[in-house]
Order: structure tokens, then sequence, then C-alpha cells
């Protein structure tokens, strides 16, 4: 019998997927708007990796630092993947565990979340260029604070989710014998995605200090990003955070 948690887990997940799939439409329908969302999309993963850029070189720290950069900051279009999660709820709230449909959920509300921002700022741009200058004027235009600390909230969520299932050796062991019904499910996306989060986080052997700081330095940007202060041509940088945009 199905849990009516992750029942209404499954209900979340297709309303964010669909939010996603609004936001994809809207792009496909304007050449314009689409060129300047992938170029905000494309500014962000820079800025990650300029950010980030001991963690993404330390033996420790560099492959869950690639696993954000490329499975929560990347560029990437996840239309396949997002089609796939949108067949496959039934069977998802079916075949995995409560915990594993409520990482789901949370990758799907940052992914509908990122979207929006990304749509919002992409909007503000005069043109598809995207500098230091012009991606902050664009955040300070959109503004909703709420919703960029919902985003650090979100992605400390997942790895915190993803950090706790690699003491679960029930769990894990679990996700290694999904892998047959997970592919027979159309589900191989998905399990793809888990497991190269549980191999990364129980590579680091513990991620308190990765996650700490990965926060200080996303939320320190958005209160630079935020500040009010004029900005020049010569000044886009926010002084105090050096190589973050």
């Amino acid at each position: 019998m199905v849990n009516p948690a992750s029942q209404a887990l499954a209900a979340s997940i297709l309303t964010h997927l669909q939010q996603v799939e609004a936001e994809r439409a809207a792009r496909n329908a304007d050449a314009d708007l689409s060129a300047r969302v992938t170029a905000v999309k494309a500014y962000q993963r820079e800025r990650f990796s300029r950010t980030h850029a001991d963690l993404l070189a330390h033996p420790r720290y560099a492959a869950a630092a690639r696993f954000f950069l490329d499975d929560l900051y990347g560029p990437h279009d996840f239309a396949e993947r997002d089609a796939q999660f949108a067949r496959i709820v039934p069977a998802l709230v079916r075949l995995f565990p409560h915990e594993v449909v409520a990482t789901v959920d949370s990758l799907a509300e940052l992914h509908a979340l990122s979207e929006s921002l990304d749509s919002a700022m992409a909007k503000q741009l005069d043109s598809p260029g995207v500098d230091a200058l012009a991606y902050r004027r664009a955040w300070q235009a959109v503004g909703r604070p709420s919703d960029r600390q919902r985003q650090v909230d979100l992605v400390m969520a997942l790895g915190g989710q993803l950090d706790r299932y690699t003491r679960n050796r029930l769990l894990r062991h679990s996700l290694k014998l999904m892998r047959g019904p997970a592919r027979a499910a159309g589900l191989a996306s998905l399990q793809t995605f888990l497991e190269r989060g549980f191999d990364t986080f129980s590579a680091m052997q513990g991620s308190t200090e990765f996650m700490a700081l990965i926060e200080r330095r996303e939320l320190e940007l958005i209160r630079a990003l935020f500040d009010t202060a004029v900005v020049t041509p010569a000044t886009s940088e926010p002084p105090a955070l050096g190589q973050l945009p």
C-alpha cells in the first residue's frame, strides 16, 4: 500500500514539474527570451565555478562541488529528465522509499523555483549578453529575496538528505537493488541522479564543512547582490566578495 505522505509528495512533484513546463513553453514561444535565459544560466554556472573554485579543486570536495555545479546549478536542459519524472510519478511512489520521494520533491521544487527566477532575470536584461553589472541590475530589478533564500535552503536540504542517506546502509542497498526495476519503469534518469548523489556524498566521509561553506558563500552573495549602493561598470563586483559576480 502506498504511503499517503508519499502520495501527497507525488502531487507536489507534479505541480512543480508543471510549473517548469510552463516556463519552458514560454521560452519555446519566444526565441529572444530563450537566448537570454540560456545566457543567465551560463553566467550563473561560471559564477559558481569562480565562487567555489577551491572546492572544485579540493581532493575531498571536488566531486561534490562538481555534482552541485552539474546537477543543481548547471545550465542543462532537463526536459528529458522532467518528462521521465512526470510519466513515472505513480511508479516512483510505489517503488521508492518515502525518503527518496521526499528528495525528488525537493529537487523538483528547486528546479521550478530556479526556472522561474531565471526567466524573471532574463526579462530584465537589455541584451543576451550578461556581465557582472547586467546581472546585478537584473537581480535587483527582480527582487524576490525570500525566493532566493528558499533556493539556498532547498540546496542545503538536498545535500543534507543525500548525506543522511549515505549513513543508511539499508536504503543504499535498496537503491542498488532498484536499478533493474527503475530502468524498466522508465526511472533510469532518476536512478542515475540518486546513485551519483549517494556515491559523491559517501566519498566525502562527512559533508558538514562542505555544506557550511556553500551555504555561507551563497548567502553572502545574495546579500551583496541586493546591496542597493550605486553600481558603475568600474565597480560592478561586490567589493567584499572578490571574485563573486
